[in-house]
């Protein structure tokens, strides 16, 4: 019972990494082209934490509970944004840092760098 669980819950987070659409885009950020975009895709938790305080108004207002897990979707889109950010900026910085020794040393790689 317990492993037909994890089987579940493991198919479950595999699906949502593939099609939501923020996981997606901090997918995208965490390539060697994406990482100059971690950044600016932070300013999208902006956009999240206006959304979520404006659907908490909404409940607060009369509208029905079940608004509040749009709410934590929203914040929790929001932190994923504000945590994503410096940790694209350390892994651009670890990604140039070897293309530039690779450049000095007069070496081309075979194949693209990995940074993580």
């Amino acid at each position: 019972m317990f492993q037909l669980l994890i089987a579940f819950v493991s198919r479950v987070y595999a699906f949502f990494q593939r099609s939501m659409p923020t996981n997606i885009l901090i997918r995208a950020t965490h390539t060697r082209a994406g990482l100059k975009w971690g950044v600016p895709a932070m300013l999208l938790a902006v956009v999240y934490i206006v959304i979520a305080a404006a659907l908490a108004q909404w409940v607060a207002g009369g509208a029905p509970g079940w608004i509040n897990l749009l709410v934590l979707v929203c914040l929790l889109n929001a932190l994923k944004f504000v945590v994503n950010g410096p940790i694209t900026v350390v892994r651009l910085v670890r990604a140039r840092a070897i293309e530039r020794r690779y450049r000095d040393a007069g070496v081309t790689p075979r194949e693209p760098l990995s940074v993580g």
